[in-house]
């Protein structure tokens, strides 16, 4: 594998965790309910879609340190992590 590729694959998975983080910390922490009693509201008003996309905000983050850091490539694989979010985010809103 290339290193371009792998640096592209490094950021993508850096920002799926990020995104996991984002979701962790959001229901764990700024709740004002209890982590189970917040993730069953989240399925019973399907709101899959809101959770995903404040979840990625700490992609942003990311982003800017791999730029600071001058690591173009992985920068491109979390723009193109935060690009899907975003995706699925519009599809859950439709569906």
């Amino acid at each position: 594998m290339g290193t371009v590729k792998k640096d592209i694959l490094i950021g993508i998975l850096i920002s799926l965790f990020a995104t996991a983080a984002g979701c962790f910390l959001y229901v764990e922490y700024f709740s004002r309910f209890g982590f189970r009693e917040t993730i069953q509201m989240i399925e019973d008003g399907d709101l899959y879609g809101k959770i995903l996309s404040i979840a990625a905000i700490p992609n942003l983050f990311v982003f800017f340190i791999f730029i600071k850091k001058k690591q173009d490539n992985r920068a491109k694989g979390v723009l193109l992590m935060t690009i899907a979010i975003a995706l699925t985010t519009l599809i859950l809103k439709f569906i």
